[in-house]
């Protein structure tokens, strides 16, 4: 695949994890788009479909080859976990660790809010319990 190509359905991917479009997450995958991949601002689709809760689109692209713990954005954004803790996403929460996203790691390269710091922020009782269960 050229370079031209992946870089447009890593753009799309992108964008179909951020609205929540699991149908095209899968199609995208499908047809090669990369996992690990980044749009031109940084952001990645794990971290978008983390953001938006979406447990399904964050399982196919944690079994695509996403990387659980990478970063997204340009500091701005942060890891898949504290993004689907922020906002209490329990399901995505359980995806993530299931595939070994660190429980522990801070985001903005370490100095920022943990996952649980950020579960914490909201009445998410069970996002906190299942990190606290993770270690955090």
């Amino acid at each position: 695949m050229n370079n031209r190509r992946r870089k447009k359905l890593a753009w799309r991917l992108v964008w179909a994890a951020r609205l929540g479009d699991t149908a095209e997450v899968r199609a995208l995958l499908r047809v090669g788009a990369p996992a690990q991949a980044y749009d031109s601002e940084g952001s990645t689709p794990l971290y978008a479909a983390s953001v938006h809760g979406d447990a399904v689109a964050v399982r196919l692209l944690l079994a695509a080859g996403a990387l659980p713990d990478s970063e997204s954005g340009d500091g701005s954004e942060g890891t898949p976990l504290c993004g689907a803790a922020c906002w209490g996403h329990a399901g995505a929460v359980r995806e993530l660790l299931g595939y070994g996203a660190d429980p522990r790691l801070r985001e903005d390269g370490g100095s920022g809010r943990s996952p649980l710091e950020w579960a914490r922020t909201g009445p998410y009782p069970e996002t906190v319990r299942l990190l606290e269960e993770a270690g955090a």
